[in-house]
């Protein structure tokens, strides 16, 4: 068994180090924010450098799944701390077309609601008690710590340097500090290639707020958690104890829909959205507008042209390949890539350096790269097709697949099987395209949906939003 270092104690970094340590590893968890989870994780847990803490988030069934069967006592702890487990077809109130009667096999899209201070309380108190898992907070990694060059032109890295000049040796290093990971600028100080990197412009502005009931009475899902209008996109997620989230994705080129920071304008917004409206207009408001801004997409790969750029260190979720956070994959990618660290441990020695840094990156590349270049399409598409709403034309396009996505999105209430399916697409059960290749699906996708408009949920149109806003 192996001494790990995991660089980065949040959903992915802990939930890695739990399933390595139950596999026998001794694994070190060092994280730069000092302060762990309060016993409120809610009104005092702070996570500077993670610009997501406060936002909206969702633990979306195949995540649910995964941590069920690997993890079941992180899942114990997330219901115990309040998070609320309920069934994505279950939850809402459809139109008749899609049929509401529960089917085998329906318990997949069992999600779980909780804000992000309560899911990494919960992860964190688990891997508190778990076997083999050190966790170290405020220590900051300034630098790689490199043995000898066993594989020509690859550092083989050994461990870490802290800011307080503390020494942390092992014999794998795992990155997973997230969207800001500084591993290319770490990577230099040892004077390695350059990884190759794919990075643009998320696009887009988030601003959300977060509720709770006064009474005990909840939002009932009128929609979609998440459903596409002109010029916007809205997010409603049931949370941890009597909680929930009202959401908002807008151009990060839309000045005029900025004003949805404001309290005021946001409540507004709200009210004129089917799915939405009643979300925010029961229970009591218990933040203002908080907004998230500046992300990029980006992904990131260690083996180039074929060759390693460095052995003895890895990374996992976002700080392999950060995405578009409109849909809520990131956890599930986080533990997925987890997993397949933990399965190539069961065959590949870390002593192994060389072996284990390219079947990683073929694992890599195999299981988790088709839903990064899934999503990075939506994502360009939503962006493009934002931007035509903006300056009042169509958004055309060729692209066969956003034609299916738009379709089945249409669709998806006027056909049980397309519900599932759309819902499975959206839970990450499998990639889009294998789901798709069901027989007849796609036939029946376009019958229904290829001649929908733009867009079918219930809610204004942009020269009336801002009408209604200003």
């Amino acid at each position: 068994m192996a001494d790990v270092l995991i660089l980065g104690a949040g959903m992915t970094g802990l939930t890695t180090a739990m399933l390595l340590a139950r596999d026998g590893h001794h694994v070190t968890v060092v994280d730069q924010n000092s302060a762990g989870p309060a016993h409120d994780a809610w009104s005092s847990w702070q996570r500077p450098g993670v610009p997501q803490f406060r936002l909206p988030h969702i633990a979306l069934p195949r995540w649910r799944a995964l941590i069920e069967q690997d993890l079941p006592d992180v899942l114990g702890e997330l219901l115990e701390r309040g998070g609320r487990r309920y069934n994505l077809l279950a939850e809402g109130v459809w139109p008749i077309e899609a049929g509401s009667s529960h089917r085998t096999g329906d318990e997949r899209f069992d999600v779980v609601g909780a804000r992000r201070p309560i899911l990494e309380a919960a992860v964190a108190a688990a891997a508190s008690r778990t076997a083999g898992v050190t966790i170290r907070r405020g220590v900051a990694v300034t630098g790689l710590l490199t043995g000898l060059y066993l594989t020509p032109g690859a550092p083989r890295v050994t461990g870490v340097r802290t800011r307080d000049g503390e020494n942390l040796y092992a014999e794998l290093v795992v990155d997973a500090t997230g969207r800001r990971s500084s591993l290319p600028r770490l990577l230099a100080g040892i004077k390695a290639a350059a990884p190759l990197e794919e990075r643009e412009e998320d696009g887009f502005v988030y601003y959300s707020r977060h509720y709770r009931s006064t009474d005990g009475s909840r939002p009932t899902y009128l929609g979609w958690l998440t459903e596409h209008f002109e010029s916007l996109s809205t997010i409603t997620l049931a949370a941890d104890n009597d909680t929930w989230s009202v959401s908002f994705a807008i151009s990060s080129r839309d000045r005029e829909l900025r004003a949805l920071r404001d309290v005021d304008v946001f409540e507004r917004a709200a009210t004129l959205y089917g799915n939405s409206a009643s979300w925010s207009t029961i229970g009591e408001p218990i933040t203002g507008v908080l907004s998230m801004a500046n992300l990029e997409d980006r992904y990131r790969r260690l083996v180039v042209d074929g060759e390693p750029v460095v052995t003895g260190l890895v990374a996992v979720g976002d700080a392999w390949a950060a995405t578009n956070p409109t849909l809520g994959l990131g956890l599930t990618l986080g533990a997925l890539h987890g997993i397949a660290l933990r399965d190539l441990l069961r065959d590949v020695n870390p002593q192994e350096h060389e072996k284990l840094a390219r079947r990683f990156d073929e694992v890599t590349e195999e299981t988790l790269t088709p839903y990064f270049r899934t999503l990075r399409s939506w994502s360009r598409h939503r962006r493009a097709e934002v931007a035509a709403d903006i300056a009042g034309r169509p958004y055309e396009t060729n692209d066969h697949e956003w034609l299916i996505a738009k379709a089945l999105d249409a669709a998806k209430f006027r056909d049980p099987r397309l519900l599932r399916a759309a819902a499975d697409i959206g839970a990450l059960t499998a990639p889009a395209a294998g789901i798709l290749d069901a027989p007849g699906l796609v036939d029946t996708v376009m019958a229904l949906g290829g001649a929908a408009p733009q867009y079918t949920a219930p809610g204004p149109r942009r020269a009336d939003l801002l009408s209604a806003l200003a």
